[in-house]
Parts: C-alpha cells; sequence; structure tokens
C-alpha cells in the first residue's frame, strides 16, 4: 500500500506543478511582476511547505535529527541535483541581481545558520541546539528578505520584459487563481505523501532517522521545487526556475528552520556540522558558476550533479 501511495504522491506533485506554475505565471503577467519575484516569493513559499509541514511535525516529535536533516539536506539537493537537472532540460539565464543580492543572501543564510547550531565549537556548550531565541533571529532574516522582495517587487513593475503569450497568459483572473490555488494544494499534499511513505519504506530497510532526512526526507520535499522548476523551464519561465530554487533555501532556513526552532528548539548532532560547510561550498560553487559564466548550461549542470553525487556517498558511507 505504501508503494501506491508513493505514486500516487508523485502523480500528484507532478500535475499541481504544472498547474502551479501556469497560475503564477498569469498572475505576475496580470500584476506587472517579474517572473524572478515570483518565483523568490510565491513559487518559493508554496514549494517550501513540504519542508515547513515535515519539520514541524519532526520537532514536535523530538527528532531535531530529522528536521535538520531535511532542511540541510534539502537546500543542497536544490543548488546541486535539481538546478544541475534543470540545466540539463533548458539553459538557465541568471541575472545580475540574482548573482549579486539572492545568492549571497543565501550564502549569509546558510553561513548564520551554520553558527547558531555550532555550540560546541564556538561557546564549549556540552551540547548543539538551535534555540528559540536562535528561531527569533532567523525569523528576522526572512522579514528583512520579504521587505527587500517588496521594494524589488515595485521597481520591477516598471520593467518590461519580452514573455511568451500561451494560454495561459489570456487566463481570466478567476482561472490564474483556481490554478495556482490547486496547484499548491496538488504540491503540498503530494509531497507529504511521498515523504510519510518513502520514510517509511526506508526506515523498514533499516536506515537511520539522520540519513533518512539528509536522503528520502530531503529528496521528497525537494521534489516541489524539481518538479517546479522543470516545469518552468520547459515553459520558458527559466528566471522563475532559478528563482524558485534560491528563494527556497532562503524560507527553508530562514522562515522553515525559524519557526520550527521558536515552536521546539533542535538538538543538533555533530554530523550536521559538517553538512552546514558542504552547503555553504555548494551555495559558493553556484554563486561562482553565476558570477563567472552567468548562465547555467549542461556542463555546469553537470558539474553541480557530481557535486551532489559525491555528497551523496559520502552520506550514505557515512551512514
Amino acid at each position: 500500500m505504501e508503494w501506491i501511495l508513493l505514486v500516487i504522491g508523485f502523480l500528484l506533485l507532478i500535475k499541481g506543478a504544472d498547474f502551479f506554475v501556469d497560475g503564477a505565471s498569469s498572475i505576475a503577467e496580470k500584476l506587472h511582476i517579474s517572473p524572478m519575484v515570483v518565483g523568490l516569493t510565491i513559487v518559493a513559499f508554496g514549494t517550501s511547505a513540504p519542508e515547513a509541514v515535515v519539520s514541524i511535525i519532526a520537532a514536535l516529535e523530538g527528532n531535531g535529527d530529522m528536521v535538520l536533516g531535511n532542511i540541510i539536506g534539502s537546500n543542497i539537493i536544490n543548488i546541486t541535483l535539481l538546478l544541475g537537472i534543470t540545466a540539463l532540460v533548458s539553459t538557465l539565464i541568471i541575472d545580475r541581481q540574482t548573482s549579486t543580492r539572492e545568492l549571497p543572501y543565501s550564502l549569509i543564510a546558510a553561513g548564520l545558520l551554520l553558527i547558531l547550531m555550532s555550540d560546541a565549537i564556538l561557546f564549549s556548550s556540552a551540547t548543539n541546539v538551535v534555540s528559540r531565541v536562535d528561531g527569533i533571529i532567523l525569523l528576522v532574516g526572512i522579514v528583512l528578505f520579504i521587505f527587500y522582495i517588496l521594494i524589488k517587487t515595485k521597481r520591477s513593475k516598471h520593467l518590461k520584459e519580452e514573455r511568451s503569450t500561451d494560454d495561459s497568459k489570456n487566463m481570466s483572473w478567476l482561472k490564474s487563481i483556481v490554478l495556482f490555488v490547486i496547484g499548491l494544494i496538488g504540491i503540498v499534499l503530494g509531497g507529504e505523501m511521498v515523504v510519510s511513505n518513502a520514510s517509511s519504506i526506508a526506515i523498514s530497510l533499516g536506515m537511520s532517522q539522520a540519513l533518512v532526512g539528509l536522503t528520502i526526507v530531503a529528496i521528497g520535499t525537494s521534489l516541489p521545487e524539481l518538479v517546479t522548476s522543470i516545469t518552468a523551464a520547459l515553459k520558458g519561465e527559466a528566471s522563475m526556475a532559478i528563482g524558485n530554487i534560491v528563494g527556497s533555501n532562503i524560507f527553508n532556513i530562514f522562515f522553515v528552520t525559524g519557526l520550527t526552532a521558536t515552536i521546539e528548539p533542535l538538538n543538533v548532532s555533530g554530523d550536521f556540522i559538517i553538512d552546514g560547510w558542504i552547503l555553504i561550498a555548494a551555495t559558493v560553487l553556484l554563486l561562482v558558476l553565476a558570477l563567472w559564466r552567468k548562465k547555467l548550461t549542461k556542463i555546469e549542470g553537470v558539474i553541480l550533479l557530481v557535486f551532489y553525487l559525491v555528497y551523496l556517498t559520502y552520506i550514505i558511507l557515512r551512514g
């Protein structure tokens, strides 16, 4: 039965993402908002919903390893596996503001998370804990990011972008909103079904909670970002695909981790410190590629995929 529910979850994810991108693109067109801004906010927040649901449930059950594994693993997967696959499907042009503002902000988020969960190293504490105070600090980070996006949105309304004029751009407001909402529901429900059933299958096979969080749960909760980004790229919305990934990583750390830690402090295993450094390395790699190449082609896609395969091999061998 778990395998059947897993397949149903995947189907919900795929079709939900299709509706979600069409609805979001149409709404952006009607509001004269850049698709990059939509990707950084509405789409990023929507596709981060599974991480939020899974993390809060895991925290309330006292499983900090699952929470941090989910967040850190998802962000590494977003940068390497997801952008790598999306770049193989379609070349992704990275604009200057993403390279000089959003990506550095994502790097700051990763660095701040590493600092907040390094109590034993920095303060000689007996354990590493992301406390409620740490959670509030992270939530301040998402408030600042949203404030920046609001300013960016006002500016983007004065810019004209060449956009394809398929049927999705000629939708009524009602149809756009209905597609958007139905798509989001499909993404969240599908993501939850995939995560819960895949985790049950993995644990029954003897995998540890930390490993499940870094692999099965992280990949499962990243599926909305993957399907949405690929769908956006295939529909000619490459900037929305990039914004989705970068925005999701920022939301995952500042909003999901911040909210979860505020509700229930998170105990952190020592191994996650290494994973935190790997997340920073992956973010730096993407930032270098963005500043140097200004786009992600199949070559960059392969580089990112190789990075993920090396990381996956490491965490499996580590157990």
